[in-house]
């Protein structure tokens, strides 16, 4: 698929300096321009043609095309005098560089991929400087063009002064979640937003984010260590500030177009490392008042809690492709609602949520508040050894290859 972004004929009559200013602010820390193209590529086009005004040098022309190229989209830049998107004279001069059907996306236009995606074909002289659309240089059967693709308003924000650029960055960051967000999640998330918005011009990245928030975790388990109430509704705090991290750095990621296999691979293992540590925290707080069944109950759990983090390890490798780890999740729900005849498969997609550390995070300050972390132990012993043994179960039933030394060893 092709995008067209064009550049209008008065953001050049200020001047190149004032035009740069305009074009090149920071919208979450990535230049305006540079952003609608990302956004561009992201939501499907593979040919991206960006459009200037006459008057603009070569050498910025450069600066934008090389800006977008950092984030590996390649644009090819065309000079046009006084481009309309109305007016048909326009579309002309570029018959040979138009595909048959392109994406028409604004020059400023800030959204994100979901909402460049599924819009209706319409014709392309239907369109302005003022929403994104899907364009034909033909023309369009609108009742076909409607009844092959679904209607869609496309949400976002137009940056034409600081207020409005403000704006684009709350549309952002308060849609940088994910579509399996549940009600913890989203809570979680609303809570992150002011600083996910302060980060994001900064130059903090978030596996940054993510390493700190397992020096949070480390503090958490000394305070659970300690075996008092107090210190222990303290641990749980802080440890609720830690689960804060773990959302902030996929937030960070997403609004920054800073995702990477890299990244992911690395936030599923901070999470682990998170658990292994507020386990053997709260197993040492509760060795001081139970004793050796305590400890018992702890290793029985830590060794739950490794085998489910190995084993998920290896099933997310053999759900995915190497570059898209992170479409894991969603992969594995679909196929459990296919699979929902089966009532292992059907039991499972009810109670998975539950596992997601955006919301155990409430549920470990809830016990350790009514001081029932005995019991949130013997829990989360029975629902670790679940896990890797229910993980067992779908690799083979969904995702079964031939696994060999090598396989094992790299998901260790």
């Amino acid at each position: 698929m092709q995008a067209v972004i064009a550049i209008p004929e008065i953001v050049a009559q200020a001047g190149e300096q004032k035009a740069k200013e305009q074009l090149m602010q920071r919208i979450c820390g990535v230049p305006l321009v540079i952003r609608t193209q990302v956004t561009a590529a992201r939501a499907g086009a593979n040919h991206i043609l960006l459009i200037f005004p006459e008057r603009f040098s070569t050498e910025f022309i450069r600066e934008c095309t090389q800006g977008a190229l950092q984030y590996g989209v390649r644009t090819k830049a065309v000079r046009v005098s006084d481009f309309d998107p109305q007016a048909s004279s326009s579309w002309t001069r570029l018959n040979s560089e138009l595909q048959d059907e392109f994406l028409w996306v604004p020059w400023n236009w800030v959204t994100n991929k979901q909402f460049l995606t599924g819009l209706p074909l319409v014709s392309k002289l239907s369109v302005d400087w003022n929403r994104p659309a899907y364009l034909s240089v033909h023309e369009v059967d609108r009742d076909v063009a409607s009844s092959a693709l679904p209607q869609k308003s496309t949400e976002g924000v137009a940056v034409t002064s600081p207020q409005s650029a403000a704006a684009a960055e709350r549309f952002l960051i308060a849609r940088s979640g994910k579509v399996l967000d549940g009600i913890h999640t989203s809570f979680n998330r609303r809570l992150c937003r002011p600083f996910v918005r302060l980060l994001s011009h900064s130059s903090i990245t978030p596996n940054q984010v993510t390493f700190a928030g397992v020096i949070v975790s480390v503090l958490s388990a000394i305070a659970f260590a300690r075996g008092t109430y107090l210190q222990s509704v303290l641990g749980a705090v802080i440890f609720f500030v830690a689960g804060l991290f773990d959302e902030m750095d996929g937030m960070l990621a997403r609004v920054k177009f800073m995702e990477s296999p890299w990244g992911t691979w690395l936030e599923g293992f901070a999470d682990g490392l998170s658990y292994l540590l507020l386990f053997g925290g709260i197993t040492i707080g509760l060795q001081r008042h139970y004793g050796k069944p305590a400890v018992v109950m702890g290793v029985a759990l830590l060794v739950g809690a490794i085998l489910a983090l190995i084993v998920t390890s290896l099933g997310r490798r053999r759900a995915t492709t190497p570059d898209r780890p992170n479409e894991y999740l969603g992969r594995f729900y679909n196929l459990l609602e296919k699979d929902s005849a089966n009532w292992i498969s059907r039991g499972v997609r009810r109670v998975q949520a539950f596992e997601k550390r955006g919301v155990m995070i409430h549920y470990i300050v809830l016990f350790a508040v009514i001081g029932a972390l005995p019991v949130l132990i013997v829990l989360a012993t029975l629902g670790a050894h679940l896990t890797w043994i229910l993980s067992l179960y779908f690799n083979r039933r969904f995702f079964a290859v031939k696994a060999n030394a090598n396989t094992l060893r790299e998901a260790l």
